[in-house]
């Protein structure tokens, strides 16, 4: 499938963003670099998924800095962080909250829980049982919270960003369809380069050690996140609101419904993806170009995306399963080979 911009798009020029929006997005990527060595396109979802409200899934063996990535970010941008730890004894009043009786009124009061934050990191999510997933449906989709007769709006912004282990399978739960489809992109890490791996070694052997009362202990990637934070929240609404000013053609909308349509209709393709997976792609495409200096959507936005957005909404028949073909493979055929080449340009932008 060939996708070909219109000549209005390829005449636009980048001069409408505004200078502020571009300094903030190089002072946020250029703290967090500070901290995390590489994993620029995973730095490149968060920005995409805090710009547009979306929700990020982060798939990837333990180690990869996923933890230290979000509490970075959190303290690069003045917002509130919340981590909960997913175990299968977790309840679902353990992260919204809880009604709790008052026994000097003999009346009820509400303890809210650690969802009420700007950034929630929901480390392990397939760790608890589907009922404390589901617990989440709410709050991801409608930014409120109901705790007995009551609801309360969650701060804004409000992102959830999961974490999951793809390799363990003992003492996991599989994330419901439901629960998938409100992931706005779900990303898949990958072991550091070489020369990235030797640099995470040279940084940590700099830490040294902490002294704390009349010891020691020896200081983490963790205790590197010094000083305060480099952004504000006016300036993360100017970005938000920057996104919304990104051109988008008729003709990137159509190969959209298209892309999303053929998820649907192929042969090897059980479940396809929901009419989120469009809204995903159109708005994560303009948040990308915002964070690669354009005020305009191109190809290379879309199929980079693409995978990010499609997969984990997509569910194979058993016979592509049985012949070993796997969700990659069917998008890369349904993008065609043009989409294959703007994606591995987009990924080494």
């Amino acid at each position: 499938m060939s996708m070909v911009e219109s000549p209005g798009v390829q005449g636009r020029v980048s001069g409408a963003i505004p200078p502020e929006t571009l300094e903030f997005i190089r002072k946020v990527r250029e703290r967090v670099g500070t901290v995390v060595v590489g994993q620029d396109v995973v730095v490149e979802r968060l920005l995409i998924a805090l710009f547009t409200g979306g929700h990020l899934l982060l798939q990837g063996v333990p180690g990869l800095a996923k933890t230290l990535l979000v509490a970075t970010l959190s303290k690069t941008i003045d917002l509130h962080f919340a981590r909960i730890q997913f175990t299968v004894d977790l309840l679902p009043s353990d992260i919204l909250g809880s009604e709790i009786l008052d026994q000097r009124t003999n009346d009820f009061r509400i303890h809210k829980g650690p969802i009420f934050t700007n950034l929630l990191l929901a480390d392990e999510i397939n760790r608890a049982a589907p009922k404390v997933q589901s617990a989440l449906l709410e709050a991801m989709q409608e930014r409120r919270v109901t705790i007995g007769n009551e609801t309360f709006k969650l701060p804004a912004p409000f992102l959830v960003i999961a974490t999951q282990n793809p390799i363990e399978q003992s003492g996991t739960f599989e994330l419901p369809e439901a629960q998938l489809d409100r992931f706005m992109l779900c990303h898949r890490l990958d072991y550091p380069a070489r020369e990235e791996e030797k640099e995470i070694l040279r940084r940590n052997a700099a830490l040294g050690i902490r002294r704390e009362d009349r010891g020691a202990v020896a200081r983490t990637e963790f205790d590197a996140m010094e000083g305060g934070p480099v952004a504000t929240t006016e300036e993360l609404v100017a970005a938000m609101e920057a996104v919304h000013d990104v051109y988008v053609s008729e003709t990137f909308t159509e190969h959209v419904v298209e892309i999303v349509t053929w998820t649907r209709k192929h042969p090897l393709i059980e479940l396809g993806s929901s009419p989120r997976a469009g809204i995903a792609l159109l708005k994560g495409s303009r948040a990308r170009a915002l964070i690669h200096g354009r005020d305009y959507v191109i190809p290379e936005d879309l199929f980079a995306l693409a995978e990010d957005v499609i997969l984990h909404r997509i569910r194979l028949t058993y016979e592509a399963l049985a012949d070993g073909v796997t969700g990659a493979d069917v998008l890369r055929e349904i993008l065609g080979p043009y989409g294959v080449n703007a994606e591995r340009n987009g990924r080494h932008a």
